[in-house]
């Protein structure tokens, strides 16, 4: 049987309408399922970057990769393993404040899972974490057992390579040398 790992997948791009449905049904075809999306403007003005994590073996993350790099509207698509990444999810938590404050080791939570209140009132305290996934979901299980969680939300991944720079701004600046070589090219003849 193929491995299936966690792949993450950067897309560039404009921001175009109906990209993202575009794109999503390229997984759909393949049958994976997108764990987790995120979509931003990114570093270049003009730009945005979708982060999109996905179970997959190498083969298939490459064929995706492949057809979504072939898109008009896609500047550059790549895929990373986790190793190739530094990343973070936000976790949200909504308790009671009554229960809450019953728990009697809210200084020691605060300090073990390094969580910040958002919120503190007379109904409800919520409680902001960023981290891996293990990391928020350890949270959640400890505040589900211990007082019960009113809500919970988490972000998708967001991620940045480990290398210097984008790759996105490595290909521009390839292209915009290559247009400029053949620019001076065709001022010859």
């Amino acid at each position: 049987m193929i491995e299936k790992k966690l792949y993450t997948v950067i897309i560039f791009s404009e921001n175009t309408v109906g990209l993202l449905n575009q794109i999503t049904i390229i997984f759909t075809r393949r049958q994976l399922n997108i764990e987790t999306l995120s979509v931003s403007p990114s570093a270049i003005p003009g730009i945005h970057k979708f982060t999109i994590t996905t179970f997959a073996d190498e083969n298939m993350i490459d064929k995706v990769v492949k057809q979504i790099d072939k898109r008009v509207d896609i500047l550059k698509a790549y895929y990373n393993t986790d190793e190739d990444l530094v990343f973070q999810e936000i976790a949200l938590y909504k308790l009671s404040t009554e229960r809450f404050l019953k728990m009697g080791t809210v200084e020691e939570l605060i300090r073990k899972y390094n969580v910040r209140v958002l919120e503190m009132n007379e109904t409800c305290v919520v409680l902001e974490k960023s981290g891996h996934y293990d990391e928020t979901q350890n949270l959640f299980k400890e505040l589900s057992e211990t007082i019960g969680v009113l809500q919970f939300i988490r972000s998708g991944r967001i991620a940045i390579t480990k290398s210097p720079v984008e790759r996105l701004s490595d290909m521009l600046a390839n292209m915009e040398r290559v247009l400029l070589e053949k620019k001076n090219e065709d001022g010859k003849e």
